[in-house]
């Protein structure tokens, strides 16, 4: 089994947990509002801002046997630099103070994704930051654009306030045969065990943040 074919098995029940998430159900249904919006770009804004210095760690600890991997992570880098401007962008559209959101911090779940992410970098092994981008992007690509169609038509807004949402998931779709791809490179099992692990990781955590959306506390002590 190739790379990235085991990656899309192994990970089924964690892509389960993030799709059975209600706040996606709501979407398609109509029934959120503003205050769910807002709180999805909030989220956004705390995790994406730390995509290109988790990029950057990724690449700075890459062992010898992995250093053809930094020209990629460069091609990532050039793309992803000022998204988290985007989202402040729809959030001021959104009559949001995009300051204030910039100075606040992250809620549980974002924190718990990122945190997780730079210590996996760190601590295990670094090209696992590979998962978080897997289910970042192919999350994207499957909801970005149809959520953005859904979420302007319920809350009437301008296409402006959806900068984010429409721009990711054209990018994304762009991203995913160029990251099956560079999946597949990867020669070294415990390697392609290190993707796995974190994308199985990250379906969990971003799956919360989803979920946070709803503006309602998530046990976390269960």
């Amino acid at each position: 089994m190739l790379p990235y074919d085991r990656l899309v098995n192994d990970t089924r029940d964690g892509r389960d947990y993030l799709y059975a998430a209600e706040v996606l159900e709501d979407v398609a249904l109509g029934r959120f509002d503003l205050g769910t919006y807002i709180r999805f770009l909030t989220n956004a804004y705390h995790h994406v801002k730390h995509t290109v210095p988790l990029m950057m760690a990724c690449g700075a600890r890459l062992p010898d046997r992995l250093r053809w991997l930094q020209p990629r992570l460069k091609d990532y880098i050039d793309e992803e630099i000022g998204h988290e401007q985007w989202i402040l962008e729809d959030l001021a559209e959104c009559g949001v103070d995009p300051a204030a959101v910039a100075r606040s911090s992250p809620g549980f779940e974002v924190e718990q994704l990122v945190s997780y992410v730079y210590d996996f970098i760190n601590r295990r092994n670094p090209v696992g930051f590979l998962g978080m981008v897997y289910v970042l992007e192919g999350t994207s690509t499957e909801l970005a654009t149809e959520t953005a169609r859904l979420a302007q038509a319920k809350l009437g807004l301008p296409n402006r306030a959806f900068r984010y949402l429409l721009s990711h998931g054209e990018l994304d779709r762009e991203h995913v045969q160029f990251f099956r791809d560079l999946v597949n490179e990867l020669s070294d099992p415990d390697d392609v065990d290190a993707v796995v692990h974190v994308a199985g990781r990250v379906y969990r955590l971003y799956g919360d943040i989803i979920r946070s959306a709803r503006g309602e506390a998530l046990d976390h002590a269960a």
